[in-house]
Parts: structure tokens; C-alpha cells; sequence
């Protein structure tokens, strides 16, 4: 049976909280949304489906960020925007976190269903268990 929307960003959004050490406000460019007017950036032109909600995303400026919804990842690199349904994902991985502290976010990379590679940003140290954990979430939930 298909969740909805909403069961999904619950789902996910509880599975953030549990995994992420708190204070959750205290990340510099990562943040997760109870709901889709948390999200404080309006400029982005997100086009969003009627039930869609938005469960996080890592937004370093407006040429660079990723945002993961109940229906998709949509990542901004230097300007170039790029999406995809996660309807069968695969993780390949979180990008390099060796030496973390010497930069501030990481490329994660997914496979989707038709073998197309989508990265996305991740804010390193603890701020990266959002995009993390709610990336991992929502594709077990749309095997």
C-alpha cells in the first residue's frame, strides 16, 4: 500500500528527530520542516504537487542547495537545477567525510530508478544526519 504524503514526511521527520543531536536550529545551512510554511525560503521556485511536503533540505545559497520532499530531491549546483522521483533510489554514498572540518558540506550521490546520478549537498558533522536519515527514510519507503 502507498503511504501518502503526509505519512511520509511524519515518518521521516520522527525518524530525523530521533537521530539528530539536538539543538536541531543550531546547524548553519541544514534544517528540517514540521510543515511547508516552515520553509522560509520563498524565492525558490519549487513546484511543488498539491500534497507535496517538504521534510528538509541544505540551502547554502540560491545557486547551491538541495531539498528533499515526499516526492522527490531536488538539487541546485552552481545554478543548475536537477530532480528526481526517489521511486526506487539506490544510496551510493554520502560524499567525504574525512577530514570534515576542514570544509563545511559534502555531495552525497543517488542512483534513481533509470540509472541517472542525483547528488546532493550535506552540511558535514552533526547537521548531516537530516539530509542523511531523511534521505534513507523516504527510499526505504518507496521500495
Amino acid at each position: 500500500m502507498r503511504k501518502s504524503d503526509k505519512s511520509k514526511h511524519n515518518i521521516s521527520i520522527a525518524f530525523i528527530k530521533r537521530s539528530t543531536i539536538k539543538p536541531y536550529d543550531d546547524f548553519k545551512w541544514t534544517k528540517f520542516y514540521e510543515s511547508n510554511s516552515d520553509f522560509p525560503y520563498s524565492g525558490l521556485n519549487l513546484n511543488l504537487t498539491e500534497n507535496e511536503m517538504i521534510i528538509c533540505s541544505t540551502i547554502i545559497d540560491s545557486e547551491n542547495y538541495s531539498i528533499l520532499t515526499s516526492q522527490k530531491l531536488i538539487t541546485n549546483e552552481n545554478g543548475i537545477e536537477s530532480s528526481g522521483n526517489l521511486v526506487n533510489a539506490k544510496d551510493k554514498g554520502y560524499g567525504d567525510f574525512k577530514g570534515y572540518k576542514d570544509d563545511s558540506f559534502t555531495l552525497g550521490l543517488l542512483e534513481l530508478e533509470n540509472g541517472t546520478e542525483l547528488k546532493y549537498f550535506i552540511e558535514t558533522g552533526k547537521a548531516s544526519m537530516i539530509m542523511i536519515n531523511g534521505m534513507r527514510t523516504l527510499i526505504r519507503m518507496e521500495k
